[in-house]
């Protein structure tokens, strides 16, 4: 592994601000979740041909926005801390990234709406769902 992302405000800067046109870290910082932390102020603007906006700080596949565009990214400090998966968001993929941080890439049927979560921290042995390797994600199409 490399460095080692811990706090929500690395984790910011490292998944959303590297992607972002909306400014640079702290200057443009905002958060005002309930729940999880994220940049309030964050814009994905990096694109790629035939597959739209990107967050680029997310390894392939929890990257895209696909044509859900408005798509937030939320990072918690651990598990416990009122993320909720069950049948109304329902988590799909899980990976452990280069951080030791787990992603996840789910779905909430109810709103047709998905999401993508990093959660400090190694996570996978406590969410249901499918694990995305590193050579699965090789596989995939950028």
């Amino acid at each position: 592994m490399e460095k080692t992302v811990r706090t929500p405000e690395e984790a910011v800067k490292e998944y959303q601000c590297s992607g972002c046109v909306g400014g640079p870290f702290p200057d443009c910082y905002k958060t005002e979740l309930q729940y999880g932390v994220t940049c309030r102020g964050h814009v994905p603007g990096t694109g790629v041909s035939y597959i739209g906006r990107i967050f680029l700080g997310m390894p392939t596949g929890f990257n895209r926005l696909g044509r859900a565009e408005h798509t937030e990214l939320q990072i918690f400090e651990s598990i416990e801390e009122e993320i909720r998966f069950d049948k109304f968001n329902v988590p799909v993929w899980k990976h452990l990234d280069k951080y030791g941080n787990t992603l996840v890439r789910g779905y909430r049927p109810r709103i047709n709406d998905p999401f993508v979560v990093v959660i400090l921290g190694n996570h996978l042995d406590e969410i249901d769902c499918l694990e995305i390797t590193e050579a699965d994600m090789e596989k995939m199409d950028y």
